[in-house]
């Protein structure tokens, strides 16, 4: 896929994964979490069109890795693997947060999903859930959310 829709990319994050992050906020969510911090990421419409391409050359600051989330970046699985692809090329760490467990995901078969988790290190999985919200977490909103390294799952 050749372009995205994208709410925002916002440069220097230190809460979105380790480090130094740019994090590219991807439109549209189908889970819809009571609580979500971002509701309006839920609509995919809410988002910019903007091409693969653009999106990579904003997030390519020399001093930062990258974080997919959004909305949903596995909602737009196709698109995002794209970008995913070239920023790994680029030799990025990449984390993503997705509202699907690992399990669900790899269980779906999604080709496009399946061909971004190839690009992602780290992945923060699963809803948000309000009775489970935990200000004392690093990297999650709530309890359920697992911090998942890639390499060991995919191997």
């Amino acid at each position: 896929m050749e372009t995205a829709r994208v709410l925002s990319i916002y440069h220097d994050s230190v809460v979105d994964g380790e480090g130094l992050r740019t994090v590219i906020f991807f439109a549209g969510c189908p889970h819809y979490c009571k609580g979500c911090h971002n509701p309006r990421s839920w609509n995919l419409r809410n988002g910019n069109e903007i091409s693969v391409q653009q999106i990579v050359e904003e997030a390519l600051n020399p001093l930062t890795d990258i974080t997919l989330s959004g909305g949903d970046p596995f909602y737009q699985a196709e698109a995002a693997a794209n970008v995913a692809r070239q920023l790994k090329a680029h030799g990025k760490n990449i984390w993503a947060y997705t509202g699907w467990t690992i399990e669900q995901l790899l269980e779906n078969k999604n080709s496009h999903q399946l061909e971004l988790l190839k690009y992602v290190d780290v992945l923060v999985d699963g809803p948000f859930i309000l009775a489970e919200r935990d200000l004392t977490l690093s990297f999650r909103g709530s309890r359920n959310q697992r911090i998942i390294e890639m390499k060991n799952i995919l191997e």
